[in-house]
């Protein structure tokens, strides 16, 4: 599709983002642009992310896109890219915001990526294309991820990163800011940890955003039509989860069932050492696919 210049006075310009203080005259789109877009929330976060923060960025976006919610983001590796990825694996819409023109996409290694939201969304910048992508655009890429959306969700970020500018400008334009608690000892959990000390709202799960939001029904639906379409989005969140589960996670994953095991029992049809299972077990039961029961007994969820 070919890039093309849209401005202030064009319908296609997001009424989000026209509305904020300071709004960018024009957009260099590449990609389309929805009514059904201003329906967004953006997912944002440290490049140097933790396998906790990206499966965590991916997952929320994952289920933000599967209720028909735009995943906005910068496009930038770490949690901004596992934000993208999420959305498209949903078969959803995303949104990237460059901080440079179409000649220059960055970080080069997501040139792939880039082509794939487009195809699934647009990837917008403010710059023209032969723009080149300079440090000092960044702050100005991250008023636009802020303004196009609802609310701001920090997956993680450390103290002075560009996530928490993010932040600072989704507080200054009325936005919602979320913020996912991390580990006190982890360095990219120290900014958003600060976050909601500070009144960022807390997110466990997808719920506490569309809560938040009152985006818990995009479209109103009640009674046997709701529960069909939360069984169908539970039903992809679960798959998606399986799908990112490792080697040995899966090999524990298959020999459990609706019916309680042992410890024990595990450790014996699996050959893993005791360590290794109970870390196994416990990355099983934060990804909500098993429960413990008292006994060291655990148990397939949703058998």
């Amino acid at each position: 599709m070919a890039i093309r210049k849209i401005t202030l006075k064009d319908a296609e310009y997001p009424e989000n983002l026209r509305n904020i203080h300071t709004p960018p005259k024009q957009l260099f789109v590449n990609g389309t642009l929805l009514g059904s877009d201003e329906t967004a929330v953006a997912v944002v976060g440290s490049r140097r992310a933790s396998i906790y923060g990206l499966e965590t960025a991916e997952k929320l976006a994952f289920e933000l896109a599967a209720r028909g919610i735009t995943v906005v983001s910068g496009m930038a590796v770490g949690i901004d890219s596992a934000a993208h990825k999420g959305a498209l694996k949903a078969k959803g819409r995303t949104i990237a915001v460059m901080a440079g023109g179409h000649n220059h996409i960055y970080p080069k290694q997501n040139k792939k990526l880039y082509e794939e939201i487009a195809a699934a969304g647009a990837v917008i910048t403010e710059y023209e294309d032969d723009r080149p992508t300079l440090p000092q655009q960044f702050p100005a890429r991250n008023r636009i991820i802020s303004g196009l959306s609802l609310g701001v969700v920090i997956v993680e970020a450390a103290k002075n990163s560009g996530a928490l500018i993010t932040a600072n400008f989704a507080a200054e334009q009325g936005r919602t800011v979320f913020a996912v608690p991390g580990r006190v000892s982890s360095g990219t959990s120290s900014g958003t940890n600060e976050l909601i000390k500070d009144g960022a709202c807390l997110v466990q799960s997808v719920d506490d955003i569309l809560q938040e939001l009152s985006l818990a029904e995009i479209e109103p639906v009640s009674g046997p039509a709701k529960e069909a379409i939360d069984v169908k989005i539970s039903r992809q969140s679960k798959a998606y989860i399986y799908n990112s589960l490792t080697e040995d996670e899966r090999k524990i994953y298959k020999n459990l069932s609706d019916e309680p095991a042992y410890i024990d029992e595990i450790l014996e049809k699996t050959g893993m050492e005791h360590p290794k299972a109970s870390k196994i077990l416990l990355d099983l039961e934060l990804k909500k696919l098993i429960s413990q029961l008292p006994g060291k007994q655990f148990i397939k969820k949703g058998n």
